[in-house]
């Protein structure tokens, strides 16, 4: 059946005023990114159609939740999708921090639930947890969450991560929904079940659309919609784009693969090790006509992009679409540029394709 739901696109705010710091040493970037900078893309994102941009967490970024309320009151539109790990904050003071900025920005938070791919990183915040343990308490952390939203109230709850007595929020989210939309970031088959019970849409690294439609068919199951995190570089034309992407490693003469080379014992994120692993152990860095690796070895998983024509481009969309792919959160190399790239080149493709879908189905 055809899904008649137009696409939602979605773009990281990570990079903005540093555009290559995903090149740099973990441990020496800074969260002391320029404010005016990051304005500058959520402005731009929304004259492009981008519906959300991504908040993300870690000791090299500004707090998430923060910035977004900082941005949110320089801005009109544009919603911020907020990182969360169960591992800095308890389920309780979460919800009531959501809600608190839900009454300064208005209804113009998301929450991405991530349980963290770098034990390393991890262990800078006091968090010793294994994977399968850090994954456990999130389920926990997102069932109190939901309690909290919910009842709002009289919350009694006893796991092996977190305990609340009586527990009260008085602060309600300011929406009709009551709640944040969730999306959970996680390419494992737990992450898909964690979606089926306590999110709205899982975020995955992108692979062919074969094997992605496998992968989320459970999704579909349960209603719940699934997205693609990929870097996008869209041109005009096919050799513009390929030209771009390859001007892109230029930027990398001097660099020998190092920072990202240690992937094994750096990432325990089988999302990120499956990534690396293709692009430094195959002949080819073109998974797909349209998707293409060459620049993980320099910036990691997260590089992997969708390269081609506006054609190109809005047609691996819709192919994606096909497959069960509801929405894209999108990294460019640069930002700004490549935000209109889409906006003014590719957006207006996909509506249109997805009009032609819809009356081709009547």
């Amino acid at each position: 059946m055809t899904n008649a739901i137009p696409l939602r696109f979605h773009w990281t705010l990570s990079q903005a005023g540093d555009n290559l710091r995903a090149s740099g040493k973990f441990e020496g970037l800074t969260g002391l990114l320029d404010f005016q900078e990051q304005l500058k893309l959520c402005k731009k994102a929304e004259e492009n159609g981008i519906d959300s941009v991504l908040m993300a967490i870690g000791f090299t970024r500004p707090d998430p939740l923060m910035l977004a309320t900082a941005l949110g009151l320089e801005t009109e539109r544009i919603k911020f999708l907020v990182a969360v790990r169960s591992g800095l904050i308890t389920p309780a003071y979460f919800v009531q921090q959501m809600n608190t900025a839900s009454h300064l920005i208005g209804d113009r938070l998301y929450i991405n639930v991530v349980s963290g791919h770098t034990p390393s990183e991890l262990r800078y915040y006091g968090d010793f947890k294994e994977k399968e343990e850090r994954n456990e308490r999130t389920r926990e952390f997102m069932e109190l969450c939901h309690a909290f939203w919910e009842k709002g109230s009289g919350i009694d709850y006893k796991g092996t991560y977190y305990q609340v007595e009586n527990g009260a929020i008085n602060t309600p989210f300011n929406s009709e929904k009551r709640r944040p939309t969730i999306y959970i970031s996680g390419n494992s088959e737990r992450a898909v079940h964690l979606v089926s019970e306590y999110g709205d849409c899982l975020w995955r690294f992108p692979d062919t659309p074969e094997v992605i439609a496998e992968k989320i068919q459970p999704l579909a199951a349960s209603g719940k919609g699934a997205g693609l995190l990929t870097s996008i570089i869209a041109r005009p034309t096919q050799e513009e784009a390929e030209h771009a992407a390859q001007e892109l490693l230029k930027n990398f003469i001097n660099n020998n693969k190092g920072v990202h080379k240690n992937y094994e014992q750096r990432y325990d994120s089988e999302g990120f090790r499956e990534i690396l692993d293709n692009a430094f152990n195959n002949d080819s860095h073109w998974l797909t006509p349209y998707l293409w690796n060459g620049a993980v070895p320099y910036l990691g998983a997260p590089s992997i992009a969708l390269v081609g024509s506006y054609e190109t481009v809005a047609n691996a969309l819709m192919e994606y679409k096909r497959a069960g792919i509801t929405q894209f959160l999108f990294i460019g190399w640069p930002d700004i540029e490549e935000v209109v790239h889409f906006g003014q080149g590719v957006l207006p493709l996909v509506r249109g394709k997805e009009v032609e879908q819809m009356t081709s189905t009547v």
